[in-house]
């Protein structure tokens, strides 16, 4: 199938490339090194309108579509898997949910922040022992009708912009109740700062070393009633269908880290001189980048196949997890692969493919893990998957 993006997409990517370049390739290192969540760029993608492309206007969206968001964020990782993945969470996982299954006061109040990158919003799902199964959500929020407030006891785990400088709120997963002898599962809005809310010490992480990850913490935290983000007991489903969304752009994510591997080792294998000629005259480097650049035209493929069938209203659940299942784990053999070709090089941190292997490993396991998009596909396809 053929998918040409539209002129306004095109543009935008060069903005989004040209801005990548001035704004973040300079500094991506020192962040990278340094630990640093920069905050100021994080801004400026905000005035970029970044944050807001999938939202009408109304909420200061770009009254686009995923596949938009998806071309920013595909961008953006060919220079800084950081800066994507602040993008990608501040959207997906941030601001949709509000978006999506929020009432029009919770609109208004939450999202012009959002769409505008003032404010990050987070998305608590993931728990110490509620990863993959996250259903076993043990977090619970009590009802206390007299004050009207939900009271929330229990803790989150590795969640994304939850404890920056910005963040406004994080929408949680709760336990309010039993229904037919199961847990009553429940989304829940809480504002950064709200008292018996603590946001844990960063991670040390393997990689993503410049965007914000913490453990979250709520001891008897209140929250008012109104701040239960769609129907009761209904949470679970509904982060489910975000989830969906947002391995497409995660996907897309891949597709710029499998992007940046191919054109560094074209460059490399042409300026590398070794034995008197230039290693891409080796079949064994030559194959190599090869293979790259089918990874990239596969993925490719498979993302905004993805995105479209999404943004035309259609099911894209199996091809949502097509396209994360396929372009992550090609994302991983790709900068493994781009770091053979760089040598020694290839294993000192201040150079890009390192950084891209590091940072890809977590594409594999954020926002559903490789085993969990198998098990949705072969569902999907009607197989008897316990």
């Amino acid at each position: 199938m053929e998918f040409e993006l539209t002129d306004e997409q095109e543009a935008l990517r060069k903005v989004v490339r040209d801005f990548a370049q001035a704004e973040i390739a300079p500094y991506a290192e020192a962040w990278d090194r340094d630990h640093i969540f920069p905050v100021d760029t994080v801004r400026k993608m905000g005035e970029l309108g970044l944050f807001g492309l999938p939202f009408p206007e109304e909420y200061g969206g770009g009254g686009a579509g995923l596949t938009t968001l998806c071309v920013a964020i595909e961008e953006l990782a060919r220079v800084d898997q950081s800066m994507a993945i602040t993008v990608e969470a501040g959207v997906g996982l941030g601001a949709n949910p509000i978006y999506t299954f929020g009432r029009e006061d919770q609109r208004q109040r939450w999202l012009p922040d959002l769409c505008a990158g003032r404010a990050l919003g987070a998305f608590g799902l993931t728990e110490p022992d509620a990863g993959s199964d996250a259903g076993a959500t043990r977090t619970r929020a009590e009802l206390d009708t007299s004050a009207g407030e939900w009271i929330i006891n229990g803790e989150k785990a590795f969640i994304t912009n939850s404890g920056t400088p910005i963040t406004s709120i994080v929408t949680i997963t709760a336990v309010t109740g039993t229904s037919g002898g199961r847990p009553e599962i429940s989304a829940i809005v809480v504002p950064a700062g709200t008292p018996g809310f603590e946001v844990q010490p960063p991670y040390r992480k393997m990689g993503w070393h410049a965007s914000d990850t913490h453990g979250l913490t709520f001891t008897d935290c209140r929250v008012p009633a109104d701040h239960l983000l769609g129907e009761q007991g209904r949470g679970f489903a509904q982060f489910l269908a975000i989830l969906d969304e947002g391995r497409i752009a995660i996907a897309a994510l891949a597709l710029g880290v499998i992007e940046c591997c191919l054109a560094e080792c074209q460059r490399y294998a042409k300026e590398r001189i070794a034995f008197g000629r230039a290693i891409g005259t080796n079949q064994a480097v030559a194959f190599k980048v090869a293979d790259l650049a089918v990874m990239a035209a596969c993925a490719r493929s498979l993302v905004y196949q993805a995105a479209r069938l999404r943004d035309a209203g259609r099911p894209f659940k199996k091809e949502a997890a097509m396209a994360k299942l396929y372009a992550t784990e090609a994302a991983v053999t790709a900068t493994r692969e781009a770091t053979q070709i760089f040598g020694g090089y290839g294993f000192i941190d201040e150079t890009l493919v390192a950084r891209q292997y590091r940072d890809s490993k977590i594409l594999e396991i954020g926002e559903g893990t490789s085993e969990i998009q198998r098990l949705v596909i072969s569902r999907e396809l009607g197989l008897p998957v316990t």
